[in-house]
């Protein structure tokens, strides 16, 4: 059998519209543009909105590696009351009357900051024992799950009204961070309780709300025939990746899985462990890794194709 050839290979940047799971995007994708071969860069709660990277073709092979990109998001919050998903979705479970003033949130947001080990919530697509933690949590089943590394890079706190005791946050993290999570911690912090309002992703890895593009839009475009226009290239994903060009010599290797000796290589970096973009006759063609060869001395190593 003849496997067929993706009609289109690339990125899209979508602006994942609210009650929408991630899965539902592809879904709708699929049907949008006739191609099975579509998978997402990191899952957004069916409340949030914002940009959800969109893998298409050859391309799906990335998206693994865009999930494991920072992301930024924008979120809303209350305090003084808390629910079993930590959002306010969820079922009300506690309430507390303390009232926390401007600075008291200023400095708790503040102390968000840095590399920390998070609990993940019941109602998320972990799994323990091979279940997942929200099939669980619907069935009333509270399991012991294991805090996981996260860094906060950054985290600014954009409006708190003292009146309502509302507020907006920013927050710039590593993959696997579960904001309403953090605004979960926030309230406790603060002797109080505290649960995630709403959530826009502002940012993921490279790709940003300014080049996303609605599922109405993406519709249009393929009526129109445009679809080709709006697909990013599969390399926009590694923009940071020094790029280097491989010769016809390098090439054949590449092809075949061979590593590659700093001569056949245009502008190798020789640093082992950096990754690069490989192109070859103009065109991307794989990333590689520099690394140490057996017998010494530094070499381009296959890492991954997108084709």
């Amino acid at each position: 059998m003849v496997k067929r050839e993706a009609r289109y290979n690339g990125v899209l940047v979508v602006n994942k519209p609210q009650d929408f799971t991630s899965f539902d995007v592809v879904a709708k994708l699929r049907g949008i543009l006739h191609e099975r071969r579509i998978g997402h860069g990191g899952t957004l709660d069916p409340m949030a909105t914002g940009v959800l990277p969109v893998f298409v073709g050859g391309a799906t092979r990335a998206a693994d590696m865009s999930a494991a990109q920072a992301k930024e998001y924008i979120a809303g919050f209350a305090l003084g009351y808390a629910t079993d998903t930590q959002d306010s979705t969820g079922a009300e479970i506690a309430r507390s009357d303390k009232r926390v003033s401007l600075d008291e949130v200023q400095a708790a947001v503040d102390a968000m900051q840095g590399d920390q080990q998070q609990l993940p919530p019941m109602y998320s697509a972990v799994k323990v024992g091979g279940k997942r933690l929200y099939d669980l949590a619907r069935k009333g089943v509270e399991v012991e799950r294991t805090p996981r590394p996260i860094t906060v890079q950054e985290a600014e706190l954009l409006a708190f009204d003292e009146q309502t005791q509302t507020g907006r946050l920013r927050v710039l993290c590593s993959k696997g961070t579960y904001v309403r999570t953090l605004i979960h911690d926030l309230g406790e912090g603060l002797g109080t309780y505290a649960v995630m309002t709403a959530l826009q992703r502002t940012m993921s890895g490279q790709y940003t709300l300014a080049q996303s593009l609605t599922l109405d839009e993406l519709q249009t475009a393929a009526d129109e025939d445009r679809i080709e226009a709006l697909l990013l290239p599969t390399d926009s994903l590694f923009a940071d990746y020094p790029a280097v060009t491989i010769d016809d010599y390098g090439y054949g290797r590449a092809q075949n899985g061979a590593f590659i000796t700093p001569e056949h290589v245009t502008d190798m970096p020789m640093q082992t462990g950096t990754l690069c973009r490989v192109y070859y006759n103009g065109a991307f063609w794989m990333l590689g890794r520099v690394d140490t060869l057996s017998r010494g001395g530094l070499a381009l190593f296959y890492e991954k194709r997108f084709r």
